[in-house]
């Protein structure tokens, strides 16, 4: 049975984001989650991980559950490159007992589910739920655009990363035709911003590191406690130290509330900082990946950067041929 057939006999769809969702999970998870509810069908909308402050201006945001209802006839992954980011959603008998489509943007998936549809040149998973729905010749209300949409902006880093496309600024061009308030999306993201957020982002970037062309910045449970933010409220930080000057990876170290760490990179381009992301039981982009280890801290930070070292000092020359330094300077 092909992709296409099984979404549209799908009646009560589980649709899964990654845990600890970004912009792109979840405006992917909500995109494709009102168009069915459009076709009268009945979507459950999960995530193991809370949806971030940031991102609930979303319509739909507060129908996202952390468990399963339990009578599903199909499961939807989206923008997750393996099974491990489900998190404590992934349920193996029922994975085994369910059509899973897996749909992703990631260069690092490992292509699980029985049915993929995996574009790893597109700029976000939000852009392939688009392209798909338009396939189908199914609805894009304003509601799934503006989902979409927020998707496509933080993926790009509005529009600004090296893979963003002609393509993608058609597709953003549609979802405003569709109905989705750029203004509107683009001041929830950039100015609604919470004071305990901006601690956060204060103390943190006061202890932020940078040693041998490597940025790097933690965030620990405490430091989320006494500022009265969740884990998601960091992520942005990686984007931020990705811009300091002298640096050609940005790492960005969050401890959850189970003791594992969360690491965010980025990078500059011609170095490749998906290997080390693979490598260590993540995945991601060439320029932007992301894994989970266990803690304590300490130990995880000292493993990723040496790893990160030792791939930073493989990559000069390539670094020297497009015009980049290997200097501080």
């Amino acid at each position: 049975m092909s992709l296409e057939t099984l979404l549209r006999q799908a009646q009560r769809p589980l649709l899964i984001a990654h845990i600890a969702p970004d912009g792109d999970a979840i405006g992917s998870l909500l995109g494709l989650g009102w168009a069915m509810k459009e076709l009268g069908r009945w979507p459950t909308l999960a995530c193991a991980d809370p949806v971030p402050e940031s991102l609930q201006f979303l319509p739909g945001h507060d129908e996202i559950v952390s468990r399963r209802k339990g009578d599903e006839d199909v499961i939807v992954s989206l923008d997750s490159s393996d099974l491990l980011r489900l998190g404590s959603l992934y349920d193996q008998e029922l994975f085994a007992a369910l059509p899973v489509v897996n749909i992703d943007h990631h260069v690092t998936n490992v292509r699980f589910g029985s049915e993929q549809l995996i574009e790893p040149t597109a700029v976000s998973t939000s852009q392939i739920v688009y392209d798909l729905l338009r396939r189908l010749d199914w609805p894009v209300s304003p509601w799934s655009a503006t989902c979409l949409l927020t998707g496509l902006i933080t993926d790009t880093r509005s529009f600004r990363t090296s893979n963003t496309t002609a393509e993608a600024l058609r597709t953003a061009v549609a979802l405003i035709e569709a109905g989705a308030p750029l203004a509107e999306i683009n001041g929830h993201l950039e100015h609604d911003i919470p004071m305990g957020v901006v601690t956060l982002w204060g103390r943190a970037l006061s202890a932020a590191r940078l040693q041998d062309g490597i940025v790097s910045v933690e965030v620990t449970r405490k430091l989320l406690r006494e500022c009265g933010v969740s884990g998601g409220d960091a992520s942005g930080l990686v984007s931020l130290v990705a811009g300091v000057r002298q640096a050609q990876i940005a790492v960005l170290f969050t401890e959850k509330p189970d003791g594992r760490v969360e690491v965010g990179l980025r990078s500059v381009p011609g170095v490749d900082v998906s290997g080390v992301a693979l490598a260590l039981g993540g995945g991601g982009h060439r320029q932007a990946a992301g894994c989970t280890l266990p803690g304590p801290l300490e130990a995880v930070r000292d493993t990723v950067l040496a790893h990160l070292a030792q791939m930073l000092a493989a990559a000069q020359p390539e670094l020297r041929a497009l015009g980049g330094s290997d200097s501080d300077a």
